[in-house]
């Protein structure tokens, strides 16, 4: 049976499909969407990835919420192919966020598909403060997934790759963080023996996106 998420966004096709969480023990000091992979390759809002890295946002006291994109799970409407409806579905849930969580910095993760909606978003957004891309798939020809977007990026920037990802060479990873503007400091983190789904390294995962978003949100707070 499918498990069922906590809440529903209310959207133009109908309504999305979401789970909340807020850190365990302490008030949120950010808040974060984090999207799913392909969903017709099986990505959904519960896959273990996405639920590693929200989970890595929760340790850095990061509120989150994951979605499911239109016509997966319980989500209305039907699937796009990143051609604006998923990027409209982040949208929608970027409203419900900020409207949850006003005043706090925002992050936006993604993971594989979710990172190519997310990164083109959240780069164009001035409502996201911080972004990052896990298993980002720029190996993928170009005609599938541009991001050439991404030479507007001036959004701190985190890539976490699996040293063997079969989607995205580390190589074409970091070509791509090369090209990027100074200011969005794009770090890649590479988890060595790890593939596309970081099957044995989810921890690694979760301990990469924790300490990068305390690190963001420490130097956030300094004065000045």
């Amino acid at each position: 049976m499918y498990p069922a998420g906590n809440l529903f966004i209310p959207a133009p096709h109908g309504r999305l499909e979401a789970i909340w969480k807020e850190p365990r023990g302490r008030d949120a000091r950010g808040a974060a969407l984090v999207l799913h992979p392909h969903p017709l390759h099986g990505g959904t809002m519960h896959n273990k990835v996405v639920f590693r890295t929200a989970r890595g946002l929760e340790d850095a006291g990061v509120a989150s919420l994951r979605v499911n994109f239109r016509g997966v799970g319980h989500s209305t409407g039907e699937h796009t192919g990143a051609r604006g409806g998923e990027q409209e579905d982040a949208r929608v849930a970027l409203d419900f966020l900020t409207g949850k969580m006003p005043g706090l910095p925002v992050f936006l993760a993604g993971f594989s598909f979710g990172a190519r909606v997310g990164l083109e978003v959240g780069t164009r957004d001035a409502r996201v403060r911080f972004l990052a891309g896990v298993g980002t798939p720029v190996s993928i020809p170009e005609r599938e997934y541009d991001f050439s977007f991404l030479d507007e990026c001036r959004k701190p920037l985190l890539l976490v790759h699996g040293e063997r990802d079969e989607f995205g060479s580390v190589a074409d990873l970091r070509a791509l963080a090369a090209r990027l503007p100074a200011e969005a400091r794009p770090r890649v983190h590479v988890i060595p023996g790890a593939g596309h789904f970081f099957d044995q390294q989810l921890e690694d995962l979760r301990r990469a996106v924790a300490d990068w978003a305390t690190e963001m949100l420490e130097a956030e707070a300094r004065p000045g």
